[in-house]
């Protein structure tokens, strides 16, 4: 399903020769799907070692995915190149304008309070499969904490953990909804409450992507205190 004119990535790279090649690499993998060299050079009118350089370099920074296509008669198939997520998260869009806007048009409806069931209810799948893959890391919460950053990762959180003189510090680096956060912190008090329910314990959040940290950290206290969040699932009932 296609809108208006062709999307355009934007040149990562400034003005320089090789930003703007990869930039328009970019445009005809968005717009066309995957391409061989061969389709890529001729697109470009540049020589298919050109390419080939290109992108074996958006190989080397995730921006592409290389895969094996059909053979065309004798010989081998050529491979094609198509764009990964992380080079589809590094374009322009409009999600996050359109998250806000619903969300205070359900404040409108039916308060905050409508807004933190929401966030509940999206963080109830994240919490089930985090849960999964967090069992059998013991009662311990740092060393929870340290099995849960692994799997916070595997979400697209750029987690990590490390322990410290009171406890442990749960680090995410990368956060999906930073800038609906910034207006809606419920979704972050909602994670915040997962976290705590995840490793067993208390956590204090002591910086967020959402309020303009670098970094949103969370403090793990030792000493296994439960934590007090009712389950997810009568929160959201």
């Amino acid at each position: 399903m296609k809108f208006g004119a062709p999307a355009t990535a934007p040149d990562a790279h400034g003005a320089s020769g090789d930003g703007r090649t990869r930039a328009r690499i970019t445009t005809l993998l968005l717009n066309h799907g995957s391409q061989s060299v061969a389709e890529l050079a001729e697109a470009l009118s540049l020589a298919p070692n050109g390419v080939r350089r290109h992108l074996d370099a958006m190989l080397a920074e995730g921006l592409v995915t290389e895969t094996a296509g059909r053979a065309a008669g004798r010989g081998r198939p050529a491979r094609r190149y198509g764009l990964t997520d992380i080079a589809r998260d590094q374009l322009p869009h409009t999600y996050d304008d359109l998250a806000v806007a619903a969300l205070r048009q359900l404040v409108a409806i039916g308060g905050r309070e409508a807004v933190r069931a929401f966030a509940d209810q999206q963080v109830h799948g994240l919490e089930s499969r985090c849960r999964t893959a967090i069992d059998g890391a013991g009662d311990d919460p740092v060393a929870r904490a340290e099995a849960l950053a692994a799997a916070l990762s595997g979400e697209g959180y750029a987690a990590s953990a490390e322990s410290l003189a009171s406890g442990g510090q749960l680090c995410q680096r990368h956060c999906p909804v930073a800038q609906v956060a910034a207006e809606f912190p419920e979704l972050c008090e909602a994670e915040t409450e997962v976290i705590g329910r995840l490793v067993g314990s208390h956590v204090q959040r002591l910086a967020t992507i959402a309020r303009g940290d670098g970094v949103c950290t969370t403090h793990v206290p030792a000493g296994g205190v439960r934590a007090a969040h009712p389950p997810l699932e009568r929160r959201i009932s």
